[in-house]
């Protein structure tokens, strides 16, 4: 005889690990911004920027933005060790250690 499912007990479980993973992105998505910088702009302007980023149709502007990012994670893979990585690359990386990297307007472009 075959054995009977708790679809309940399965739901729950599912709906745990979701959660899991929504509170463990929002860790590191908050470790990106302070690894950034970006923890020093004021929540508006944080807001406003990443707002025109998810907007903008310019490929171009999006290749270049993500071949800086990068270049940020993979610089700061060589400079720190033992910490879990924030772009899920397994490269270490290590929050705060950099702050000034990308908000530097003579590196911004």
């Amino acid at each position: 005889m075959r054995k009977v499912r708790d679809y309940d007990a399965e739901l729950k479980a599912l709906g745990d690990k979701a959660r899991q993973l929504k509170v463990k992105r929002v860790e590191q998505l908050g470790a990106l911004v302070t690894a950034t910088g970006a923890d020093a702009l004021d929540a508006e302007t944080l807001a406003g920027v990443l707002l025109d980023a998810v907007a903008s149709r310019d490929s171009g502007a999006k290749e270049a933005w993500r071949a800086k990012g990068a270049a940020f994670f993979q610089s700061r893979g060589r400079k720190s060790r033992g910490v879990a990585a924030i772009d899920g690359s397994g490269v270490a990386t290590e929050p705060g250690g950099d702050a000034t990297r990308g908000s530097d307007p003579a590196t911004n472009g």
